[in-house]
């Protein structure tokens, strides 16, 4: 089968790669019919993780079932599903409790595992055409008969809508509440919308590529544009000097200023500034162990330099991690087959597998009106 292959630091290819098979009686074989670049594949396409050459990338999928293992009961040759970025067993301690993004049976490395993912297990991607999905009847979701009409919508389900989603609970957002988040790609453009969605008051989106500050602004988010001035000072003007009741960061450890300089530590802090006191954060921007790609020893060993104090003083809580895509992925689809969301607005480019390497390159480069690939095999 065709598939995107990493090679080494912003040296991916298409090229052909054995089928994979049903290895175990609960896998299930998909077609993927859309798949998708995220932004976390760009931290291993710049090399900016340890990830191994010759894995297949990509984490957001959705495609057709054309053969189940012998223990499958659920699924059937035919259905067509949207496939969770978490592989979970289902049975663990952690999947019992809802925390599928830290199984503590998939991954021999430690908890969690993910399709074509560093330090997330050995399993391939899904930016292929074919994709092997370890216990199918608990990972796969299945979606409407008329998803064809919307399948660039579902396919966000596998990730950046469920990870918006997250970072909107995790900073416990609630109606007619003000929310700011960090961050307008496409998990900020989604946990915008999820803000929205849930009913808060305000929500005030910082970045500063005036593309995707456009799509903020075009469901309703207030953009806020940090080369103009301290995004800190913006949010705080836009609330009395209070701050916003809650708080997303939704950028990673890979933030920079206008000027391009890398500062790790820049939206957390921002973050801390602009959100009340007893305010809440919710924290989704990925953040690692270890950056063999980072300008200085203290961000190559994944720390930095945090206004705890202020943190600490305001008494702000803070959630973070991975987002548990099954907890939400149910939700979101139905929100999405009763038009009550419609992820697919971050779509700026719907591209053949083939075309794959230009498309990393130029979303890579953030060029203007590249906001999110989809890829279809």
């Amino acid at each position: 089968m065709k598939a995107v292959v990493y090679h080494g630091p912003r040296d991916i290819r298409v090229e052909r790669v054995p089928d994979p098979m049903i290895e175990a009686p609960a896998d299930v074989l998909v077609k993927i019919t859309t798949t998708s670049i995220c932004g976390s594949d760009l931290h291993m396409y710049e090399g900016r993780t340890g990830l191994e050459p010759g894995r297949v990338l990509g984490h957001e999928n959705l495609g057709e079932i054309v053969e189940t293992g012998t223990s499958v009961e659920r699924l059937r040759v035919g259905d067509r599903v949207c496939v969770p970025f978490n592989i979970g067993c289902g049975y663990c301690g952690n999947c019992e409790r809802g925390r599928t993004a830290f199984c503590l049976t998939m991954n021999p490395l430690g908890a969690g595992a993910a399709f074509g993912f560093d330090g997330l297990g050995p399993y391939n991607g899904g930016q292929a055409e074919y994709l092997r999905v370890p216990h199918g009847d608990f990972n796969c979701l299945e979606l409407p008969r008329e998803r064809a009409l919307k399948e660039n919508d579902y396919v966000m389900c596998a990730d950046v809508f469920a990870t918006g989603y997250h970072a909107t609970e995790l900073a416990g957002v609630r109606p007619g509440e003000t929310v700011v988040v960090y961050g307008a790609g496409p998990v900020g453009l989604m946990a915008t919308h999820s803000a929205i969605i849930k009913g808060a008051e305000r929500v005030m989106t910082v970045d500063r590529h005036s593309d995707r500050l456009r799509l903020a602004e075009e469901i309703g988010a207030i953009p806020i544009d940090d080369r103009k001035a301290p995004p800190t000072e913006q949010v705080l003007d836009l609330t009395d000097g209070e701050g916003a009741d809650r708080g997303c960061e939704c950028v990673g450890y890979q933030a920079h200023d206008p000027d391009g300089v890398e500062h790790p530590n820049t939206t957390m802090n921002n973050l801390i500034g602009s959100v009340r006191a007893t305010g809440t954060l919710g924290v989704v921007g990925m953040f690692v162990p270890r950056d063999p790609g980072a300008l200085d020893e203290i961000a190559k060993r994944g720390e930095m330099l945090l206004d705890f104090g202020a943190l600490w003083w305001k008494g702000q809580s803070m959630g973070t991690g991975r987002c548990n895509v099954k907890a939400y992925n149910r939700y979101l689809r139905d929100l999405i087959a009763n038009d009550r969301a419609r992820p697919s607005f971050v779509v700026s480019h719907e591209l053949p597998l083939e075309e794959a390497e230009e498309a990393y390159r130029h979303f890579d480069a953030r060029e203007n009106g590249w906001t999110k690939v989809v890829l279809h095999p």
